[in-house]
């Protein structure tokens, strides 16, 4: 749609644009994960927004941008399955098409949540050339705008709102913190808590498996030669060439965490908070826990990003 790097007015436009169909989802506390992690935890539950994520704020965001000549030819994006599904609601509450290319091997929840809402599927090979291959076939082939998971500024602009109402609500933080995968969340955050808390540190809490955030950071360039091999699904995507230049601009520091620290966290989060996250968004209780001298004493919004578990592999339930 276009490569501006949103600002902070980008994030306020969207809250307005988005409010009419998206939650303003729950604020919740603990005080024995408060106590484990020696500092004061204030989450942001994205996992009770609309499609059970954040995206369908960013992606919300991009389809009520758009001009109504565009809007009516439909948009098109890739997805393991959070934006493949948000997007499909978002063009719902248009009325407009919307097609979703999906890689083999998606979370069979995440899929049947993209059916549900009405989007017709495109099977890819589960590469981002072929992701991307295929989005860009069938924007040729049908007129539709393709809408990018993460870097297309609209959509990190609507990302950004979930920080917006979480420093808001329950502001000030000393720090903020968000999962990274392709960069969208933490991007929008970034944006939204520089504005509000210039003074927060923010951190970004990766999958050891998916580690190119980290790496580009480290190499001051982006790293795309990596094959990601991680449990958290939804942040197996390449950090994107605007995403890399948020970090970079907002000083965010990348916080490396295992999937065996993000499996324990995600139970943690589901008895003491009782709620059901994904490990994509257990990423942030993982890395608080882990890298703990970096958050002890001080309070800490935290983003978890949507609780859209394939419950038919849960040992127990299948």
């Amino acid at each position: 749609m276009n490569e501006a790097i949103p600002d902070f007015a980008a994030v306020e436009a969207a809250a307005r644009r988005i409010a009419p169909f998206a939650a303003s989802t729950p604020i919740l506390r603990s005080s024995s994960l408060d106590a484990l992690a020696g500092a004061a935890l204030v989450f942001k539950c994205e996992n009770f927004q609309r499609v059970g994520a954040f995206k369908f704020r960013g992606a919300c965001n991009a389809v009520w941008s758009l001009e109504e000549n565009r809007a009516q030819r439909g948009v098109v994006t890739h997805s393991s399955g959070n934006h493949g599904a948000a997007l499909a609601l978002a063009a719902r509450t248009r009325g407009i098409p919307a097609h979703v290319v999906v890689p083999e091997g998606a979370v069979a929840a995440k899929l049947a949540g993209i059916q549900a809402y009405g989007a017709i599927l495109h099977r890819c090979a589960p590469t981002m050339a072929a992701r991307e291959a295929t989005a860009a076939a069938v924007a040729a082939e049908t007129g539709a705008t393709l809408v990018h998971p993460y870097t297309e500024p609209q959509v990190i602009a609507g990302q950004g709102t979930a920080a917006l109402e979480l420093i808001r609500e329950a502001g000030p933080f000393d720090a903020v913190i968000a999962p990274i995968g392709g960069g969208g969340l933490i991007g929008g955050t970034a944006v939204a808590t520089a504005e509000l808390l210039p003074s927060a540190r923010l951190f970004a809490a990766e999958p050891e498996g998916a580690d190119d955030a980290l790496r580009s950071l480290r190499a001051g360039h982006r790293v795309t030669d990596l094959t990601p091999d991680t449990i958290c699904d939804g942040l197996r995507g390449l950090i994107g060439a605007i995403n890399f230049d948020l970090l970079q601009r907002y000083a965010v520091q990348v916080l490396p965490v295992s999937d065996a620290e993000v499996i324990a966290a995600m139970r943690l989060i589901w008895e003491r908070l009782k709620i059901i996250v994904e490990p994509s968004s257990a990423t942030v209780l993982a890395a608080i826990l882990r890298h703990r001298p970096a958050f002890a004493g001080r309070r800490i919004g935290v983003v978890l990003s949507g609780g859209n578990v394939d419950l038919d592999h849960l040992p127990w339930l299948a």
